[in-house]
């Protein structure tokens, strides 16, 4: 069992770690507990002293910084608190890989998603004081964790456009739900981008870099891009994945579930990305045939899946529970996985299905 997470955890790696939990633990609360909270790592858990800990920020400033814990914690920069969820690009994987294998990727369910209180300042803030010098267009994270998932084997790093890094959501961030950050989720600092995928909120930060073009390391270049059906990764091949994409997902109850005849409480999740709202939620009890409005939960602020939940009649038989969101912008979801599929298996954002029998 690993340290500071439960032990139903769904381990798709031991080293380096990678688990999902399962729907029932998302389903329990709007907040996901730090024990729940998904891990997706691409190297080993770097050790990291806090006493020594220091941040560089640098590349296109005026006045490069070294900061500790210390500096950051107390006083210079204001504290901020966000309430935002993070999804692995690959979350919901495993609908795509029912499709057509995706080679060489961890096949997760649809629990690589959770959503935590978070501590820290803004990035906007640390860098009005480095200054912002003219040419500016990204800002660039770096860790110290070596992956051998790059070739050649290289530390995780990425980048955000400026315009999103001086957003007042995106966090320097070391606290998780009112406790400091685990060695899983980054100790002693990570970067949190909220409404981004969760290879932007880079763990374990050690060097905030300013820069002219977006951050030229392997997964940037290469990974975390969605391609074409035909085409091979390769550095600048597709498309760089950045806001999130619009989905939602059945938490409850379980696909292959038995439950009671009669009335069944469904529950899920529904989250925006980029900035929109989630603006409506379907629920289908016929594999998307009819649909009733499901009810929302509480709004837990632009950055949060938003929950919801229906009370469905159902009578003795075999039914396929289907879910679909709306944003504010009008739009939905997909209805099937075929068409989305790609090599890497990013971005499944169609109709969840779950079949339950209910006597």
């Amino acid at each position: 069992m690993r340290p500071g997470k439960r032990g139903d955890l769904l381990v798709h790696e031991d080293e380096p770690f990678n688990a999902e939990p399962p729907a029932a633990a998302l389903a329990a609360a709007a907040i996901t507990p730090a024990d729940a909270f998904y891990v997706r790592s691409h190297g080993p858990v770097p050790t990291i002293d806090p006493s020594r800990f220091r941040l560089r920020v640098d590349g296109l400033v005026e006045r490069p910084l070294e900061l500790t814990l210390d500096a950051l914690r107390q006083g210079r920069f204001a504290v901020r608190e966000v309430v935002a969820t993070l999804a692995c690009a690959g979350n919901r994987r495993a609908g795509l890989a029912a499709v057509r294998p995706v080679p060489g990727e961890l096949v997760w369910g649809s629990g690589a998603v959770s959503t935590a209180r978070w501590r820290g300042v803004a990035l906007a803030d640390v860098l009005a004081a480095a200054g912002v010098r003219g040419g500016a267009a990204h800002v660039g994270f770096a860790a110290p964790d070596e992956s051998a998932e790059a070739d050649p084997p290289q530390p995780f790093g990425g980048s955000i456009p400026l315009a999103k890094a001086l957003g007042p959501e995106v966090l320097l961030a070391w606290e998780l739900n009112g406790a400091p950050l685990a060695p899983d989720h980054g100790a002693p600092l990570r970067v949190l981008v909220p409404g981004y995928v969760g290879a932007r909120s880079v763990k374990w930060l050690e060097r905030v870099e300013v820069r002219a073009e977006p951050w030229d390391g392997y997964f940037q270049r290469t990974a975390y891009r969605l391609l074409r059906p035909e085409e091979e990764p390769g550095p600048d091949v597709g498309m760089a994945l950045g806001e999130l994409a619009l989905n939602a997902d059945i938490l409850a109850p379980a696909d292959g579930e038995r439950v009671a005849a009669g009335r069944v409480d469904v529950r899920g999740y529904a989250i925006a990305g980029g900035a929109r709202a989630v603006a409506r939620v379907d629920v289908s009890a016929d594999g998307g045939r009819t649909w009733l409005a499901a009810a929302l939960g509480d709004d837990l602020g632009p950055w949060a899946w938003r929950p919801w939940r229906l009370a469905l009649e159902l009578a003795p038989g075999e039914h396929e529970l289907v879910v679909r969101a709306w944003d504010s912008a009008a739009a939905t979801q997909p209805e099937h996985a075929a068409p989305l599929w790609n090599p890497k298996g990013y971005v499944n954002t169609c109709w969840p299905r779950v079949r339950v029998r209910a006597a």
